[in-house]
């Protein structure tokens, strides 16, 4: 039963109970200017539904979509689309992003690929060790297991 439904029922037992008890009840509080951890991660979360959208879309060096993707490109076009604003290159893209561990890592952050210092892939972490991303030429924006230890974690702010 949804908090929605239980509602009625609760203020019938409630009584004289005011709306904002039966919401703290209800699990539904909402607190202005506070944001859950759900409408927290609703960018992240759109913008990984987004790139999942593009599931066999051609890669192409440079492109960055509505049809056609590299990797920062597809990063690029699924957050914009969910509204945050991202740099065009996978190195530019690690630097503007909070960097967390992979502990801390959760669906929609962005895993950035590095051999040394230096950046030089970008996908969408889809969860369970996956990434949505655009690999190469020749091949299609696709869900794939994290293959290598050496990539670093990013939070879109």
């Amino acid at each position: 039963m949804s908090a929605l439904n239980r509602v009625p029922s609760l203020m019938v037992r409630a009584g004289t109970a005011s709306a904002l008890t039966i919401a703290a009840v209800s699990g539904s509080v909402v607190v202005p200017g506070v944001a859950s951890d759900a409408a927290a991660a609703t960018p992240a979360t759109k913008a990984l539904q987004i790139a999942a959208s593009k599931k066999g879309s051609p890669y192409k060096y440079g492109a960055t979509g509505p049809r056609r993707f590299d990797c920062s490109g597809l990063t690029l076009y699924s957050f914009k689309k969910a509204g945050k604003k991202l740099p065009r290159t996978a190195a530019q893209q690690y630097n503007k992003t909070h960097h967390i561990s992979s502990k801390s890592r959760k669906a929609g952050d962005l895993v950035f690929f590095h051999s040394g210092s230096s950046v030089y892939h970008v996908g969408i972490y889809a969860g369970k060790g996956k990434i949505w991303h655009a690999p190469k030429t020749g091949d299609v924006v696709r869900l794939q297991k994290i293959w290598t230890k050496s990539v670093w974690y990013g939070r879109v702010k």
